[in-house]
C-alpha cells in the first residue's frame, strides 16, 4: 500500500472521530439528564419537606376536639363556682337577717319584769301569738312573724316565724336560786338547688329575777 498524504483522513480515522463524537454527546446527555434527575428529585424531596412541615404546624381534628372540650369544663366549672359563692352570699344574709330578729326578740323578754317582791312576772305572760303556760311545768310557748330586713322590691318579702320558749330552771347547789331560760328558734324558707328548704337560727338567753333581795324569793 501506498503512505497517506498529510492531511487526508481515511474512513476509518472518520469513523473513530464520529463515534467519539457520539460518545461524547452521549455522555453529555446523560450528564445532563442525571442533573436534571437531582434538581427533579431535589425538588420534590423540597415539596415533601414542605408537606411535612404544613402537617406538623397545623392542628389535627382531635387535637382541636379535645382542646375545645377542655376548655368547656374551665369555663363550666369557672361559672359554676361563681353561681356558688353568689348562692352562698345570699344565703348568708338570709342567716344574718334571721340572727337579728331572734335577737330583737330575745331583747323584748329582756324588758318583762321579774321581781318578786311586788309578785310580778311578765315573762310568763309574754305578748305573743298563740301563748301558753304550764304553772305546773313553768313552761310557756308561744310564737310571732316578721318580715326579714333585706332588700325588697315588689312583693319578694321573706317572712320568718320566731317560736318562743320560756322555761324556769333550778340551778342546783343555790337555795332558792332561779333562771329563766328564754329560747327563740327563727325559721326561715329559702331556695336551693333542691327547691325551698327551711333553715332555724336559734337564740338562747338566761335571765334571773329583778330583786336581788334573797330573802324575799
Amino acid at each position: 500500500m501506498g503512505a497517506v498524504p498529510c492531511g487526508v483522513k481515511t474512513p476509518a480515522i472518520e469513523s473513530k472521530g464520529i463515534l467519539k463524537g457520539k460518545r461524547l454527546a452521549l455522555m453529555a446527555q446523560e450528564g445532563r439528564g442525571k442533573a436534571r434527575a437531582e434538581r427533579s428529585h431535589d425538588q420534590v424531596n423540597a415539596s415533601e419537606s414542605e408537606r411535612e412541615v404544613a402537617v406538623f404546624s397545623g392542628f389535627t381534628l382531635v387535637e382541636v376536639v379535645m382542646s375545645l372540650a377542655i376548655a368547656t369544663l374551665l369555663f363550666s366549672g369557672i361559672l359554676t363556682a361563681y353561681i356558688q359563692m353568689n348562692r352562698q352570699a345570699e344565703w348568708a344574709g338570709y342567716a344574718l337577717a334571721a340572727h337579728s330578729i331572734g335577737t330583737h326578740q330575745i331583747e323584748q323578754a329582756r324588758s318583762a319584769v321579774w321581781d318578786y317582791s311586788i309578785n310580778k312576772n311578765e315573762l310568763t305572760n309574754l305578748n305573743l301569738l298563740a301563748w301558753s303556760y304550764n304553772a305546773t311545768t313553768k313552761v310557756g310557748t308561744g310564737y310571732t312573724t316578721s318580715i326579714l330586713d333585706l332588700p325588697i322590691s315588689g312583693t319578694n318579702i321573706v317572712v320568718v316565724t320566731n317560736f318562743v320558749t320560756v322555761k324556769m330552771l333550778s340551778l342546783t347547789g343555790f337555795t332558792n336560786a332561779q333562771v329563766q331560760m328564754v329560747t327563740v328558734d327563727t325559721v326561715w324558707r329559702f331556695l336551693t338547688l333542691r327547691g325551698n328548704r327551711l333553715f332555724t337560727n336559734r337564740t338562747a338567753s338566761y335571765f334571773g329575777p329583778d330583786n336581788q333581795d334573797a330573802s324575799s324569793l
